[in-house]
């Protein structure tokens, strides 16, 4: 059975991508081959896949990190595929965000039914996820993740592209602190620098514009020390 859907193949042994590449395509999948992380994460900004193959050996970034980097912004299913069959890795791996772990070498059947089983999830979990994209909070906030617009009491809110994207990582990911580091790690793909009040200034612009005060925080929570975590009551 033919498919449109799309994967993104983040593998740097180029036989093994070809293999996998070839295969997939024959079953009517449309595949993008990175083969470096830092590759496959700009792959994953650029477009829209239903699904990610990782492997964990990978240069510039390593595959646990590139998984951890996704999932922070998407529910896509993310599979790794790793020679490493040791039961710590893919614990780590499946801690980091991934939904399953295919031990090298695998074959190409059970490989095809594992992505059919998980796109088959992702298929469900998007028709339920287009039912409710408009998050409701308590004290006014409400999130439209579809039409990337915030109202407050009702009325929408102005950001920036880098406070939407800071929204969205902490809302996306309630109670998960995060570091400013991360953060910025994460929003302006640079190293931080010690010294830079990048996120601190960006985090009190949006306390602003939500009306959130800092020493009452309905919506970001300073965790002192470490960063910041989005703590609103969402109203079902």
């Amino acid at each position: 059975m033919l498919s449109n859907e799309s994967i993104l193949l983040v593998e740097d042994d180029q036989e093994i991508a070809r293999i996998v590449c070839d295969h997939l395509r024959k079953e009517g999948y449309h595949i993008t081959w990175a083969s470096t992380g830092k590759e496959g994460w700009e792959d994953f900004k650029l477009n829209t896949y239903q699904l990610v193959l990782v492997d964990l050996m990978l240069p510039e970034m390593d595959g646990l990190t590139l998984c951890k980097k996704i999932r922070l912004e998407s529910e896509i299913p993310l599979l790794i595929i790793s020679a490493r069959h040791e039961d710590e890795t893919k614990i780590k791996g499946l801690d980091f965000g991934a939904d399953d772990y295919l031990t090298k070498p695998f074959s190409l059947e059970e490989l095809s039914a594992r992505l059919s089983s998980h796109l088959r999830r992702y298929r469900r979990y998007l028709r339920k996820d287009d039912q409710n994209v408009i998050s409701k909070y308590a004290h006014g906030l409400q999130i439209d993740f579809l039409k990337k617009v915030t109202y407050v009491n009702g009325e929408p809110i102005l950001l920036t592209t880098k406070e939407w994207e800071l929204l969205l990582i902490l809302a996306k990911n309630p109670f998960q602190t995060f570091s400013k580091s991360e953060l910025y790690e994460h929003i302006w793909q640079q190293e931080d620098m010690e010294g830079n009040n990048t996120i601190t200034v960006h985090i009190k612009s949006l306390r602003t514009k939500l009306h959130d005060v800092s020493r009452s925080a309905k919506y970001i929570q300073t965790v002192w020390g470490i960063g910041y975590r989005f703590i609103g009551e969402e109203i079902i």
